[in-house]
């Protein structure tokens, strides 16, 4: 059934939006984020401090978009405010591991004994900090933040071996919103 949405998401104070060409540029200071909105048949406008997202015949599919779109805006605007932070634990059992920051590239080193480091990339705007056993990844980006972290996770994922014996590896302990 087809029918008008309208959907209003209001920008914080401090906060400064542009949208052009389907992007979305949110800035606060110094820092900047933007996103490309999909939305097919909708209507996207900045008015009066709010982001303003009208479909005349929309379904529940159009909705769905416009909806998973206020979500990342508000992402946005969460990450404008402060970063988001999730943790890492370096588990080994017989093999001690070490880890490097190589520009941008983090190096596991003597994983399960091999000699080869294995690398995980770490995107743009991202800050790695490893002390001892712990790596806290952080980013104003939410989806940059949680990509590194599931990067640094598959580096050291095994193949073909039971996960209940050799249970080394890198293990996301903590993400925005709790504990894991």
């Amino acid at each position: 059934m087809k029918r008008k949405i309208l959907e209003k998401i209001s920008i914080p104070e401090g906060v400064s939006c542009q949208y052009e060409n389907k992007i979305l540029k949110c800035s606060k200071g110094s820092l900047s984020l933007e996103r490309k909105i999909i939305a097919p048949i909708t209507k996207i406008k900045i008015e009066n401090s709010e982001i303003i997202f009208e479909c005349n015949s929309g379904n529940k599919n159009n909705r769905k978009m416009i909806m998973t779109n206020i979500a990342h805006i508000k992402n946005i605007f969460k990450g404008l405010q402060e970063p988001f932070i999730y943790k890492l634990e370096v588990v080994n059992v017989h093999f001690p591991m070490t880890l490097k920051v190589e520009g941008a590239q983090l190096a596991v080193s003597n994983f399960l004994g091999e000699k080869k480091p294995r690398r995980a990339e770490i995107l743009p705007d991202v800050e790695v900090e490893v002390k001892g056993h712990e790596i806290t990844v952080s980013s104003p980006d939410r989806e940059a933040a949680g990509q590194t972290a599931a990067n640094f996770e598959k580096a050291t994922k095994l193949k073909g071996r039971d996960r209940r014996i050799f249970q080394d590896g890198v293990y996301i302990t903590e993400k925005p919103g709790g504990k894991i």
